[in-house]
C-alpha cells in the first residue's frame, strides 16, 4: 500500500455494492439530495450481483387476501429458530408492500394471474402463497434490471475496489479505494456497505464471483462487531454437475412449492418423516436431510422430480435453460441436485435502518445482520430485506451527510493482512465448515487459517482473498463457539438445540488485527 493517495475525490454518500440493497440505498440517498458515488469492483455491471441470479421471488404480504403481516412474521420467526429479533422482523415485513410498490413505480413488472393481480407462489417454510415473482423464475433479473435502469443517472464507478473504511474518533471520513490507475481516497461523511455475501468461501456456491465477504472484512477492520456468521444457509437444491466448480445454477424452491418431490437415487422420499412440512420444510431441515441421505447412500447427488408440473418450461424458464445446458431435460427426467452454499444469515450488526455502531457507516442486504433472519433465512425474504433496509439506509446516510458535511479523510496506517490461496481455503471450508461441522474439523480449519501468510494487496484478487480469509476465520470461530445445532448450523457432536444458547454471539477483531474474538453469547437487538 502506498503511503500517500495517488488521487482524491469526495462525495456525500458512498455506496459499496450495486445489488438490490446497494442500488435501493443509492437511489434513496440521491432522491434525498445527496451526491452519491457507487463503487462496483467489477469491470462490468451486468450479471455481477447475487440479486441478478435470485429466482424464486419476493415474499410480501399483499392487501385483500387471506395472508397477514402477523402470519409472515410468524413464519420468519419459526425459520429463524429462536434468534430473530421479532421487532426487526415485524418492521421489515410490515414495510414490504410499500417497498415493492415503489419498485413497481420504477418499472418492475411481476407475473400476473389476470391483469392487475400478481401471481403468488409458496416456498419452503411459508404457510401462505405470498411470493411474487417475475419472468417465472427470473425475479432477481427483473429487480436488477429495474434498479439498473433507475440508477442510470447515478455516479457508478466500475473497477473500484474498496480496501478500507476510513474514520476518525467522531465517525466515518471516507473509503480507501484501488482502481486501475492506483490507490486513492474518496472522502465522505456516510458510507453504506452493500457488498453481498460470502459464498465463495466454498468450492460450490450459487453466488456470483464477487461474493467474497468484502463487507464483513471492511466492517471488522473498522472495529465493528459481526454476528450470526456461523449460520450459512446451504440451499437444498443446487444443480449437480459432476466436476463443476465455482458458481452453479440454483434450482428454485418455488418448484417444490408447485409440487416437485425430493427423492434419492432409488426414488425414495428424502423428507418423509423428517418434518411435518415435508419437502416444504425450512431450508436448513431439507439441506440437512439431503446431506444425511447422501452420506448414508454414498450417492453423489439426490434428485428433484418435477415431471408432474404442467407447463414446467414456461413457468421455470431459467431452471429449464440451466438444466438443458447441462444435458438434462427436467420435463422428462428428475433434476440432479446437491446442497450448495447460498446465503449468509449474519453479518455486520445493524438496526433496521442500517445504522452500525460507527457514526456514518451503514450496512444493508446480505452483508448486514438486522435480526431479520436469525439462524436460518426464510425463502424469498432476502430481496424483501434488501429493498426495505437498503432504502432506509440510503435515507439515513443522506440525512447524516447533510448534518455533518464532508470531512477530509486521511491516509490510514497500513494493516497487515493475511490470505490463503483461494482454492486451498475453499477446499478446507467445504470439508470442515459445510452443512454439518464438528470440533475436530473446525479446529483444524482454525489452525490452517491462523497460519495464513501475509499478503500485499495490489489488485482485486488480493483484496478478495484477504477478505475471504478473514471471513473464514470469523465463521470458524463462531461455529466453534456454538456447541449446539440450531437453524442452518449443524454440529455433528451436538445434534440437539441448547436452550441456553438461544442468543447471538458478537465477533470482533482483536485490537492488533491478529485474531478474532467471540464474546459470550448475548442478546443482540
Amino acid at each position: 500500500m502506498t503511503t500517500r493517495p495517488m488521487w482524491r475525490d469526495s462525495a456525500d454518500v458512498i455506496v459499496i455494492g450495486m445489488g438490490v440493497a446497494g442500488l435501493a440505498a443509492a437511489l434513496a440517498a440521491h432522491r434525498a439530495g445527496s451526491r452519491v458515488v457507487v463503487l462496483n469492483k467489477a469491470a462490468k455491471t451486468r450479471g455481477v450481483t447475487a440479486t441478478h441470479y435470485a429466482q424464486g421471488g419476493i415474499a410480501v404480504v399483499l392487501p385483500d387476501n387471506d395472508d397477514s403481516v402477523d402470519a409472515h412474521v410468524s413464519d420468519t420467526l419459526t425459520a429463524g429458530a429462536g434468534l430473530c429479533d421479532p421487532d426487526a422482523v415485524y418492521s421489515i415485513v410490515a414495510d414490504g408492500y410499500r417497498a415493492v410498490t415503489q419498485l413497481v413505480g420504477d418499472g418492475a413488472r411481476f407475473d400476473e394471474v389476470v391483469p392487475g393481480a400478481w401471481d403468488v407462489t409458496r416456498e419452503g417454510g411459508h404457510s401462505k402463497r405470498r411470493v411474487v415473482h417475475a419472468g417465472g423464475d427470473a425475479t432477481g433479473a427483473e429487480v436488477q434490471r429495474t434498479l439498473d435502469r433507475a440508477a442510470r443517472t447515478l455516479d457508478i464507478r466500475s473497477s473500484h475496489v474498496a480496501l478500507q473504511i476510513l474514520h476518525d474518533d467522531t465517525g466515518v471520513t471516507g473509503v480507501l479505494v484501488a482502481r486501475p490507475d492506483g490507490t486513492g481516497i474518496i472522502s465522505a461523511a456516510s458510507v453504506i456497505l452493500a457488498t453481498g455475501g460470502l459464498g465463495h468461501l466454498y468450492s460450490a456456491t450459487t453466488n456470483p464471483n464477487g461474493s467474497t465477504g468484502d463487507g464483513i472484512a471492511l466492517g471488522l477492520w473498522a472495529g465493528l462487531a459481526v454476528s450470526d456468521l456461523e449460520f450459512i444457509q446451504f440451499h437444498p437444491t443446487m444443480l449437480f454437475v459432476p466436476g463443476a466448480q465455482g458458481r452453479r445454477p440454483l434450482i428454485t424452491e418455488a418448484i417444490r412449492g408447485e409440487g416437485a418431490k425430493l427423492v434419492d437415487s432409488q426414488g425414495n422420499s428424502i423428507t418423509a418423516g423428517v418434518h411435518p412440512m415435508g419437502d416444504l420444510a425450512p431450508r436448513d431441515v431439507v439441506a440437512a436431510a439431503i446431506d444425511a441421505r447422501l452420506k448414508a447412500t454414498g450417492d453423489p447427488c439426490a434428485f428433484l422430480d418435477a415431471r408432474s408440473i404442467a407447463g414446467f418450461a414456461a413457468r421455470f424458464p431459467t431452471v429449464t435453460a440451466a438444466c438443458r445446458a447441462a444435458g438434462i431435460d427436467p420435463v422428462r427426467q428428475p433434476i440432479p441436485i446437491v446442497p450448495g452454499a447460498h446465503y449468509s444469515c449474519g453479518g455486520v450488526v445493524t438496526d433496521v435502518y442500517g445504522h452500525t455502531e460507527l457514526p456514518g457507516l451503514y450496512a444493508a442486504g446480505e452483508v448486514a445482520r438486522t435480526g431479520m433472519h436469525g439462524a436460518n433465512r426464510l425463502a424469498s425474504n432476502s430481496l424483501l430485506e434488501g429493498l426495505v433496509v437498503g432504502g432506509r439506509a440510503g435515507e439515513a446516510a443522506a440525512a447524516h451527510a447533510a448534518a455533518t458535511g464532508c470531512p477530509r479523510a486521511k491516509m490510514p496506517e497500513p494493516i497487515v493482512r493475511t490470505a490463503l490461496r483461494r482454492g486451498d481455503l475453499q477446499q478446507a471450508m467445504s470439508r470442515d465448515a459445510s452443512v454439518v461441522r464438528d470440533a475436530d474439523g473446525l479446529r483444524r480449519l482454525a489452525h490452517m487459517l491462523g497460519a495464513a501468510p501475509a499478503r500485499a494487496v495490489t489488485c482485486r484478487q488480493d483484496a478478495e482473498d484477504v477478505a475471504l480469509t478473514l471471513a473464514a476465520r470469523t465463521v470458524t470461530a463462531a461455529a466453534l463457539a456454538r456447541t449446539e445445532s440450531r437453524g442452518c448450523h449443524h454440529r455433528a457432536e451436538y445434534p440437539s438445540t441448547a436452550t441456553e444458547q438461544g442468543r447471538s454471539a458478537l465477533v470482533r477483531l482483536a485490537a492488533d488485527f491478529s485474531s478474532v474474538e467471540v464474546a459470550t453469547l448475548v442478546a443482540v437487538g
